[in-house]
């Protein structure tokens, strides 16, 4: 098993002033490390982490450390790794196998070294690492005391893989933890997509007509974004329900054939396969941009577009145009990857504080409690939910109301109702 591979060690001292610039923008997860250096909760657990190798990552991953696991670290998009935040941590211990560019085969290289450490734990981010035990390494299932998942599209392969009875070992779904999923999926998501078409063309806003495929979370973080800096948001939606809501918050509501007539920029947010594919590029408006916040790219369908395309070239980086027989030009971004993490930093800190502290907590819940845990997709323990709001709330400074014993008493009670 080797140290680590990245791109270079050299970049390691920047790598490590980031890591403590944002490490002071993460006050849950300092205050878990400090409490983990203590109590060395995680002594002698090897634990595999495939995340998004980013500042915020870092902080996580030196929690664990500090909590006493041996941790390797493997990037969960091949777009998505910061290069100095891989060198630092490589020299600061951590088995760390990532770099920004990686082709699809040394994308699982990376993950398989990763494995090689035949963690106790398995943290996820879209599910790659789960995966490749599943089909490539069952050797290293006997020593996986479970695992936590922490993105929408994970956790749906987790929960097809469980439906069928395929599910090695258990998974905690950070995604869908409330401190996570409402906070980091909705704020962070929101903001770092706009951040990352921004970065990568420049484009005024203000004016256009910005379509958002999905309406979850993460799709309500960016519509409500764009419609900030003064868009005019469509949004496509295959849930009725959800539909209803993003029309009832002032969006106009329809189907992305409709949708792909008047878009100025597109951006899917919904976790499933060929959301923008052939039938709607041949509708789009000469100088539409395509950009994808879902975890793969699989929902701009590339293939459809290189389909109906005469000319491609780069015009600079994370934008590549397409030229099609009639003339329009199309403008895909970060290779229809990750917008957020290719094209700009990520979440923020504090919203990512809140998510790693789930990650952090849910580690040591795994542990301590994996003997009695079955082969099934868990949600997160409320007590560690409500615990992270409760430190996220401490640090800011805010200070809640409590119930009274009457209060209490009249929640619980069915005579007290009249």
């Amino acid at each position: 098993m080797k140290d680590y591979i990245v791109k270079d060690i050299n970049l390691a001292e920047g790598g490590k002033k980031r890591i403590e610039w944002v490490s002071g923008r993460m006050p849950v997860l300092s205050m878990i490390r400090e409490r983990y250096e203590r109590e060395k909760p995680l002594e002698g657990v090897t634990v595999t982490a495939c995340l998004h190798v980013t500042v915020e990552t870092a902080n996580l991953v030196l929690t664990l450390k500090a909590g006493g696991a041996e941790v390797a670290l493997t990037a969960a998009n091949p777009l998505s790794t910061q290069d100095d935040i891989a060198a630092a941590l490589a020299s600061l211990g951590i088995k760390t196998y990532a770099f920004r560019g990686e082709r699809e085969d040394e994308y699982y290289e990376c993950i398989d070294e990763a494995l090689a450490l035949e963690p106790a734990v398995v943290l996820d981010d879209g599910g790659d690492a789960t995966t490749r035990i599943h089909t490539e390494h069952e050797e290293l299932m006997k020593n996986v005391m479970g695992g936590c998942e922490e993105t929408t599209t994970g956790v749906i392969r987790l929960h097809a893989r469980a439906k069928e009875n395929k599910l090695g070992f258990p998974v905690i779904s950070v995604n869908d933890a409330e401190t996570k999923m409402m906070f980091d999926n909705r704020y962070g998501t929101g903001q770092s997509t706009i951040h990352g078409v921004m970065n990568a063309t420049n484009i005024l806003f203000a004016g256009r007509v910005v379509v958002v495929a999905g309406y979850g979370w993460c799709g309500r973080g960016i519509a409500l974004r764009a419609k900030g800096l003064g868009s005019s948001v469509v949004v496509v939606e295959t849930n009725p329900r959800k539909a209803l809501e993003a029309v009832m918050d002032g969006y106009r509501v329809m189907p992305m054939r409709a949708a792909a007539e008047i878009g100025d920029v597109f951006i899917t947010a919904t976790g499933d396969t060929s959301v923008i594919r052939g039938e709607h590029i041949e509708l789009m408006k000469d100088g539409a941009i395509l950009a994808n916040a879902g975890h793969f790219n699989v929902e701009i369908s590339i293939n459809d577009l290189e389909a109906v395309t005469v000319e491609k070239r780069e015009i600079k980086e994370n934008v590549v145009e397409y030229q099609m027989r009639d003339g329009r030009k199309l403008y895909l971004l970060s290779e229809g990857r990750i917008v957020n993490l290719a094209a700009a930093y990520g979440h923020p800190p504090e919203v990512m504080d809140m998510s790693f502290a789930n990650q952090a907590l849910c580690v040591r819940y795994i542990v301590e409690n994996h003997e009695k845990l079955r082969k099934k997709v868990y949600p997160v323990p409320k007590e560690i939910d409500e615990e992270v709001a409760r430190l996220k709330l401490k640090s800011m400074g805010v200070e809640v109301e409590e119930l009274t014993e009457e209060q209490k008493k009249y929640l619980s009670s069915w005579e007290l109702g009249t």
